[in-house]
């Protein structure tokens, strides 16, 4: 099973948090604050948040800039992941991904599952590579940006985490493009 091997360093991290919404600012923000906090408690660095609409174009330019910035290893947003006319995060998430992290969305919905029961089909969570960068699209509720990181995230970005974890093979993510 998963366990953290204590005699390797902690390796923080940076990370960006985007929340999707409408109608959310700062001061109401409580996925983000909740991302922000456990992000700050495991040790890693917050190196940007924004609040963005639920409008496609808006949301993958700024994945895009994100994963252009050398600065940002790991982009989470949460918002937008759901079955309406507006929760386009999922899509535009997808506009930018190299490569998509499929058992990301099974194992966040079998957590939820646990959590929610069955209501855990109606998220569309999801994760993925760009340039070097991981990107996960989180559902817009605080609980499920918790179960997200408490069962998920905060292991797998740890890199004493073993048998592996996201951060060990960080540098080697955008290998293909140092090829050309």
């Amino acid at each position: 099973m998963s366990r953290i091997d204590e005699s390797l360093d902690f390796v923080p991290i940076r990370i960006a948090v985007l929340t999707v919404s409408d109608t959310r600012a700062l001061a109401d923000d409580k996925s983000g604050q909740t991302l922000v906090d456990r992000i700050q408690k495991a040790g890693h660095t917050v190196v940007d948040r924004k609040i963005i609409a639920d409008e496609r174009e808006q949301i993958a330019g700024q994945l895009r800039a994100w994963c252009a910035d050398k600065g940002v290893d790991v982009i989470i947003s949460t918002g937008g992941t759901g079955l309406t006319g507006r929760d386009v995060t999922v899509e535009a998430h997808r506009d930018v991904y190299e490569k998509e992290i499929d058992a990301f969305g099974t194992i966040f919905t079998i957590v939820s599952m646990q959590k929610i029961g069955t209501s855990a089909v109606q998220s569309r969570a999801t994760a993925g590579v760009a340039q070097g960068t991981y990107l996960f699209a989180l559902p817009g509720s605080p609980g499920a940006c918790k179960d997200a990181w408490d069962e998920i995230l905060e292991r797998q970005l740890d890199y004493r985490h073993r048998p592996c974890n996201f951060v060990e093979i960080m540098p080697r993510l955008d290998e293909h493009l140092r090829r050309k």
